[in-house]
């Protein structure tokens, strides 16, 4: 309920009876009334012979009051360019049951706002000066009467009217004469090309501007930027520092150096810089960001969380999130409303987030009134009650006295906070765009319209704090400094887009040259595998946990006695043994401390009690050596979180665990944007680590497939690991290596679900110890001399395969396991191929249906080999959902790599001897029923 909701909402006759309840007995009323008449009883004081009704025209005026605080933002001069919408009932006395004859009567409930006993006409134009001039606020929805009395008195005792002196008024025209003149100079050197400018919200760099200034008064060390492109450029140059001959070379280069083959347009760019601010030196990093507008909201938010965790040890207000939005996409981008509410979840708070909203009130070529049904593109952020700032675009002194508003907020209380600059765009959506075919009203006022820094220029003239001749002169040399950073640009020969955070990732290797055909020592002592063992699988004595619990622990000891590894053992000593080597594990997904298959336990809940106990997390003495956190009901925003969560930590392993492999649907843009292609595109190292469950085991078309296909499409040139494993000590091994090797590009492990307790998916003690990550595990069961068919396949169907086998002691099949898809192992698969030349059939076997999976993948990299694949028939969906079909389809699958022989002998299955002299058609004719016209699958 809005705070005194009820004073609007009630009648006063009826409120008048409840004050009298609450004289005597206080407690026996709401405590939401309760605070109210507290308030009052100040005002009572001073009348107390005063008649029923001057009491009851006092309420008026205190709902008066109440009415501004609540629904002023709906009658202010925030627009520009733009007549407001009409909002009923109004803000007119007469609606409160007041009359122009009160308007020079004294009223008590002046010291509500601070002024003390004053005419109701002066109550109306303190309230019209807080709550309906440049800045409208929307704040009594928040549910704690601290923060609300806080903004109240912040704003009513100024008025919302900011202060500044000469030198703060000569330093926002300074940046509004940047804004301006960058734009200006690049429109009249780079006619028609695409920038996206900022022509309109020029406003914007002295707001952050003074952001960044009041931030570092305030104790913060860094700000992470995440923004889309419009005014990118400008927040580049005039806020980070990027040097605009670098800039200006964007416009006209046709080659990047050695570093980066692709790059990106120059509006996609990140930049990090440290800037002055007074005496003190602070971090900016600006995140580069695709043209999915708000995909970099999550990862922003992730690597200022890893900053505040490795970097400043949990302190929030160290770094601050700063999250650039257009009106049309913060409006109806979900991924929005996702990462608002993770802002106060514990594994994913930031300690707030400063939201600024571009709005140029139209959407590409969409009218405002079309793009959305909220009445503000705000609106979201009231879902957790943030406080918002609607501030004219044309008033540069509101904007930088709300910026730093919002930023005292945002450190004395850790919450986001919105704030909404009403403005336009100048040339449409872009510079090549004509916005008067669709918006020919708006774009007449625009085109006549100042800016916003001769409008401050006009207005600093009046006051006498610049003259007029001073600011033609600032105007001329700054133009003058934008020719010659031209001319230097002139002399660039390549452009160059350096690494990201250079510091955190010095000493790291770009992936694109990379051999991953190198082993890494990732085996770790028997004896320090123990120690650690006993250390995981050991609950305090002092703690009760649910009975259920030991015989978990009991189960794992048994298995280790036995020199048996699962897969949940060998995962959680993977962890052990890197925080023990002082590398953070971070791991996050739904349900993942426990893990879907209830495999993992990584934690363990107190009996009768909600808190856990993780044993990883007492093996270091540092509070961020291991995290493993329950995610909301997300996969954009918490993928995007953990990609800039890994971009924060190069050290150390972070994993995002989807609930089921094919979940990462609702990720693809993170996928697609970020994991397969951002070292390319931007120069960003990152060793993300993606668990994705997968395999077939009739649980229909939504619990089967992680769309391996996918990921294999979009992998070349090293941008990502792709392994479907079979072994409980590849698991442990590749996890290793993510953070042992001198590479980190992401890693896509396509987790088992069935094999979690397969009785054969086990690995031994000295797997572990003595042991490497095997890009292919060869078969070792085979008689060489007899061997007429080489199998290879990836991930749970091995184990399919292998059981048929040994029913049948097919020792002539070898069994070859692909274990990392990409990159592609290839002189692995060579040296496989080698060994088995001789042998008559070449087959790749896949659950899949042949048009998914790995196939298309494998006979690209294979594209001289006589491969034959073995899968379910072309589907448009993954899987069947009637379990008994899914059987029938996978031991069909089982049947063509192990026929039945059809020849005079009659063999159970055959070894091919009877098919001596024949040639590999015939062979595929008579055992496999293969033709030019007939596709080899199920």
């Amino acid at each position: 309920m809005d705070e005194f909701s009820f004073v609007s909402n009630s009648e006063i006759g009826a409120i008048e009876a409840l004050y009298q309840q609450y004289k005597k007995d206080p407690s026996s009323v709401d405590p939401g009334y309760l605070n109210f008449f507290r308030g009052f009883d100040f005002a009572l004081a001073n009348f107390n012979h005063a008649g029923g009704e001057e009491i009851g025209k006092e309420f008026k005026v205190i709902n008066l009051i109440h009415g501004y605080r609540q629904r002023g933002h709906l009658f202010t001069q925030t627009n520009p360019v733009r007549a407001r919408r009409r909002y009923f009932p109004t803000l007119d006395i007469e609606n409160f049951g007041l009359e122009e004859s009160d308007l020079d009567q004294v009223f008590q409930a002046g010291s509500q706002i601070g002024i003390g006993p004053a005419k109701l006409r002066d109550i109306i134009q303190h309230l019209k000066d807080t709550y309906c001039l440049s800045i409208g606020v929307e704040f009594l929805y928040v549910r704690k009467p601290e923060i609300v009395e806080w903004l109240r008195d912040k704003m009513e005792s100024v008025k919302n009217l900011p202060s500044f002196d000469a030198d703060k008024k000569k330093s926002i025209y300074r940046y509004l004469k940047r804004a301006v003149g960058f734009e200006t100079f690049v429109h009249k050197k780079f006619v028609g090309q695409k920038r996206f400018s900022l022509e309109g919200s020029e406003v914007l760099i002295p707001g952050v501007r003074a952001l960044i200034d009041k931030g570092a008064q305030l104790g913060v060390n860094e700000f992470v930027f995440g923004m889309a492109h419009r005014g990118r450029l400008n927040v580049l140059t005039n806020v980070l520092g990027k040097p605009y001959r670098n800039v200006f070379k964007e416009f006209v280069a046709d080659e990047y150096d050695d570093n980066i083959s692709l790059g990106d347009v120059k509006y996609h760019l990140g930049y990090d810089s440290v800037t002055d601010s007074g005496d003190k030196r602070v971090r900016l990093m600006l995140l580069p960001n695709p043209s999915h507008l708000e995909t970099v909201t999550p990862v922003a938010e992730g690597l200022s969380r890893a900053r505040i965790d490795h970097a400043y040890q949990g302190n929030f207000e160290k770094v601050v999130p700063v999250i650039i939005h257009g009106d049309a996409a913060v409006a109806t981008q979900g991924v929005v409303y996702e990462v608002i509410q993770m802002a106060k979840l514990p594994g994913y708070m930031t300690g707030g987030t400063i939201h600024v909203v571009v709005n140029n009130q139209v959407g590409f070529t969409t009218n405002y009134l079309e793009a959305r049904s909220s009445t503000y593109c705000t609106d979201v952020g009231k879902v957790t009650n943030c406080p918002v700032f609607h501030v004219n675009g044309d008033d540069a002194e509101a904007i930088v006295y709300v910026f730093e508003l919002a930023m005292e907020y945002r450190q004395k209380f850790q919450s986001d906070v919105f704030i909404d600059i009403l403005s336009y765009r100048k040339y449409g959506h872009n510079e090549g765009d004509e916005p008067r075919f669709t918006q020919p009203t708006l774009y007449k006022i625009i085109a006549s319209h100042p800016n916003p820094r001769d409008i401050y220029g006009q207005q600093l003239i009046n006051q006498g704090v610049l003259s007029e001749e001073e600011i033609r002169q600032l105007n001329v040399e700054f133009e003058s400094y934008l020719e010659e950073e031209f001319k230097a640009s002139e002399l660039i020969k390549k452009m160059s887009i350096g690494p990201f955070l250079p510091d955190l990732w010095k000493g790291y290797k770009y992936a694109v040259k990379g051999d991953f055909e190198v082993t890494y020592p990732t085996g770790v002592a028997k004896d320090v595998l123990h120690k650690l063992f006993e250390r995981i699988n050991t609950l305090p004595s002092d703690m009760q946990f649910f009975s259920k619990v030991y015989k978990i622990l009991e189960d794992r000891k048994k298995l280790v006695d036995s020199n048996k590894v699962d897969w949940a053992i060998a995962e959680l000593l993977a962890y052990a043994t890197l925080v023990d080597d002082g590398h953070p594990v971070r791991l996050s997904g739904q349900d993942s401390e426990r893990g879907t298959f209830a495999h993992r336990h990584a934690s363990f809940t107190l009996e009768d009690m909600n808190e856990r106990y993780m044993p990883l997390r007492h093996l270091d003495k540092n509070p961020n050596s291991f995290h493993a956190y329950n995610s909301p009901l997300s996969e954009y925003g918490v993928l995007g979180f953990e990609y800039g969560h890994a971009l924060g930590v190069p050290n150390g392993l972070n994993i995002w665990e989807a609930q089921f492999g094919d979940f990462t649907n609702v990720a693809q843009v993170i996928v697609d944007q970020y994991i397969s292609s951002a070292e390319e595109k931007w120069g960003l190292m990152n060793g993300l680590v993606l668990y994705l469950p997968h395999g077939f085991e009739g649980q229909g078309p939504e619990h089967s497939s992680a769309r391996i296909e996918r990921f294999l499409n979009l992998s070349a040139r090293n941008n990502m690991q792709v392994a479907n494993l079979t072994t409980p000590a590849n698991l442990f091994h590749v996890l290793r290596r993510q953070v042992k090797s001198e590479y980190r590009i992401p890693l896509v492990i396509f987790t088992p679900k069935s094999l979690l307790r397969h009785p054969m998916c086990v690995s031994t003690i000295e797997d572990l110890a003595e042991g490497s990550f095997q890009e292919v595990i060869d078969d070792d069961n085979v008689n060489m001399t007899s061997v007429s068919r080489l199998v290879f396949c990836s991930g749970k169907v091995y184990y399919d395969l292998l059981a048929r086998k040994q029913e049948l002691n097919a020792r002539n099949v070898a069994l070859v396991r692909i274990e990392q898809l990409h990159p592609f192992p290839r002189k692995h698969v060579q040296a496989i191929l080698k060994k088995y030349e001789k042998v008559k059939l070449k087959l790749w076997v896949q659950e899949e249906p042949e048009n998914m999976g790995a196939w298309n993948y494998i006979r690209s990299m294979l594209p001289y080999e006589d491969l034959i694949p073995v899968a379910r028939i072309a589907s448009a969906s993954p899987a069947t959902g009637l379990a008994g079909l899914h059987m029938v389809g996978q031991r069909e699958i089982i049947e063509k790599v192990f026929k039945r022989c059809h020849c005079e002998k009659n063999l159970p299955y055959c070894n091919l001897q009877c098919m001596e002299g024949k040639t590999r058609e015939e062979i595929l004719k008579t055992h496999y029923y293969f033709s030019a016209n007939q596709k080899f699958s199920i």
